[in-house]
Order: structure tokens, then C-alpha cells, then sequence
């Protein structure tokens, strides 16, 4: 099971593969952080990895921090982004 920065399970998403291989494998640049953030890079994986040097944001005590919740797939319901939040925090604190 291929685990993102943020606890997304990668062969989950529907982009694995096509046009994505995980955050790790393109360094925190996914399809969708190119348009969505002003340097092409996802903001968590920005955060963990390369400012703090973590291997995930599961290494960080302020976990969920506000960047965290905020981080919003905007084709999901607030519900749904909730579920999805505790569902990568339990993942994230598993490994």
C-alpha cells in the first residue's frame, strides 16, 4: 500500500498512475498543485518534507494542523472531508 505525505492511500485515488505515480515519486508536485498552488508543489508535502524534513506529516505534533483541515478537494462534501481527514490521520499515526 503506497501512502502519500498526507495519508492518502495512493492506489485509492483515481489518478494513480495516470497522471500521478504518488507524492513521493514526483516530489510533491501532483497535476493538481501546478494551477492550485503558487509554486507547483502541494503544500503539505512542502511542509513536512521539505521545510521540516519529515517522511510524512504523521512525524509532526501538530497534527491535524490548520493547513491540514483547510486542504480541501473541492469535489467532496464537508462530511466527506472530515471522514477523509480522520481516516489519513489514523493511517498517518499507524506507520
Amino acid at each position: 500500500m503506497l501512502i502519500s505525505a498526507c495519508g492518502l492511500v495512493c492506489s485509492d485515488c483515481p489518478f494513480f498512475k495516470k497522471p500521478c505515480s504518488g507524492c513521493f515519486e514526483v516530489k510533491g508536485k501532483p497535476f493538481w498543485a501546478k494551477e492550485a498552488t503558487p509554486n507547483g508543489v502541494c503544500q503539505l508535502f512542502d511542509c513536512s518534507l521539505i521545510n521540516h524534513g519529515y517522511r510524512s506529516c504523521g512525524d509532526c505534533s501538530e497534527l491535524p494542523c490548520q493547513m491540514f483541515l483547510d486542504l480541501k478537494d473541492p469535489n467532496i462534501s464537508q462530511k466527506e472531508h472530515e471522514k477523509s481527514i480522520a481516516k489519513r490521520i489514523e493511517i498517518l499515526r499507524s506507520t
